[in-house]
């Protein structure tokens, strides 16, 4: 079973389409994945965005996974999250106040932009 999709690489950025369900039995092997992309990214990273616009259910443990991959990239890499407005994971991420922390766009090429 495929988690995540293949990440979409430009020079400095990349996105990642998170699954539709992230909870407790996904979110460490996501953070594990999610890690090893931003190692793995050729080039200096400046901005990683984790796609959200496809989730259908995101417990606290999709806010916890956000925020660990917050703290655990590089100090110059910055995370955006994308996700519908009106979606689970814009509403998790409202309630547990992560929103204040990382920047949360509607719209994927806002969230690309500098």
């Amino acid at each position: 079973m495929t988690l995540i999709s293949k990440p979409l690489d430009r020079p400095d950025r990349t996105v990642l389409a998170l699954p539709a369900d992230i909870d407790f039995c996904t979110a460490e092997a996501l953070f594990l994945h999610v890690m090893s992309v931003v190692d793995a990214h050729p080039g200096p990273l400046r901005i990683l965005v984790l796609d959200l616009t496809g989730n259908r259910f995101m417990d606290s443990q999709g806010a916890r996974l956000i925020d660990t991959v917050r703290r655990g990239v590089p100090p110059r890499v910055r995370v955006r999250v994308v996700a519908a407005p009106d979606g689970m994971a814009s509403r998790v991420l409202e309630l547990t106040g992560l929103r204040r922390d990382v920047p949360v766009y509607s719209d994927l090429s806002e969230a690309l932009a500098f």
